[in-house]
């Protein structure tokens, strides 16, 4: 018979395993070789943000508003029996939805058309 030959391993004691380099320290962000992260000038609040994108593409606050108008009056109209008033403002606000579309596609091209700063 072959006696086979079982492979040493050194003993580790909880000296030895305490004395070696620490592989990642949770009190710091991890170290990435060529990348650094740009700081946070600041946090945006809901106000901000509405307002910057409110100037950036103004048509589609002014599309949300038409067709929201259109649904209420045409509701209204629907509840007072006015049918065919009612129809009227339904397409109308059909008509301010696809403007609403129109104007975000439009504001998506022309961000994306933009030099970043």
């Amino acid at each position: 018979m072959a006696a086979t030959a079982t492979p040493t391993v050194p003993e580790q004691t909880p000296e030895t395993l305490r004395s070696g380099p620490v592989p990642f320290d949770f009190s710091q962000p991890p170290v990435i070789e060529g990348f650094n992260p740009l700081p946070k000038i600041k946090d945006e609040t809901f106000k901000d943000k509405f307002i910057r994108k409110t100037k950036e593409n103004p048509f589609v606050p002014l599309g949300c508003v038409g067709t929201a108008g259109a649904l209420m009056y045409g509701l209204r109209a629907f509840h007072q029996g006015k049918t065919r008033q009612s129809q009227l403002l339904m397409r109308g606000r059909i008509f301010a939805q696809g403007f609403t579309v129109v104007a975000i596609v439009v504001g998506v091209f022309a961000t994306g058309l933009n030099p970043k700063q």
